[in-house]
């Protein structure tokens, strides 16, 4: 089973963890996560693209000139794509671009993102991580302290905390999330993954 330093806010070990071979120790898949990030953002898409097809344009009332007699080809309408201002072929249209994936498959995405920072030692463990006023200093001197201050840092927690949330906020590359909350897209867009030690414990209960 891996094991991992637990360390405190200041940035000193105070004890070890080991963590579950199931979510933490497993062969990373890589083409399913990559199907589950495609997938995400796929989620995110708007769909409020759009264009005008040659019905919708204005004009086209009628020929631009006669059939023959002229030497040039035979037109109909000046909404044809060909012509400037004429409409769109096969114009996009609003859409939703939302699809779903099945559960056994974002969960072994979710395992095997887990597992690939557990392998590249880019996840942290933290004790805590407990604020008693959301100031940004003093969230910058916890990251200056666990040595990942410049870095795009995923942080999650058991449950939601707002002076956490608040503090990170401003640190560009810093997300703050909760383990109900967390993705596959965030934990590999981010250099470190940075977990408190009830979120790992929430997260074996649920994906062991």
């Amino acid at each position: 089973m891996p094991k991992l330093e637990v360390l405190n806010v200041s940035g000193q070990k105070v004890s070890e963890i080991e963590l579950n071979e199931l979510v933490f120790g497993i062969e990373p898949n890589i083409p399913v996560m990559h199907e589950v990030v495609k997938n995400y953002l796929a989620n995110q898409r708007q769909g409020t693209q759009s264009a005008k097809t040659r019905a919708e344009v204005s004009g086209g009332g009628r020929k631009p000139f006669r059939q023959k007699g002229t030497g040039n080809a035979r037109q109909g309408s000046i909404t044809a794509p060909h012509y400037i201002g004429g409409g769109v072929v096969f114009a996009p249209k609003p859409r939703s671009y939302r699809y779903t994936l099945p559960k056994k498959v974002r969960r072994l995405a979710l395992k095997s993102a887990f597992s690939a920072k557990v392998m590249d030692n880019e996840m942290i463990v933290l004790d805590e991580l407990k604020m008693a006023a959301p100031k940004t200093k003093d969230m910058i001197n916890i990251l200056n302290n666990i040595k990942v201050a410049g870095k795009k840092v995923l942080i999650v927690t058991g449950d939601v905390e707002q002076n956490v949330v608040k503090a990170s906020n401003n640190i560009e590359g810093v997300k703050t999330t909760f383990v109900g909350e967390i993705n596959v897209y965030d934990i590999l867009n981010h250099d470190y993954f940075v977990v408190t030690k009830s979120a790992v414990e929430k997260l074996e209960e649920v994906y062991a």
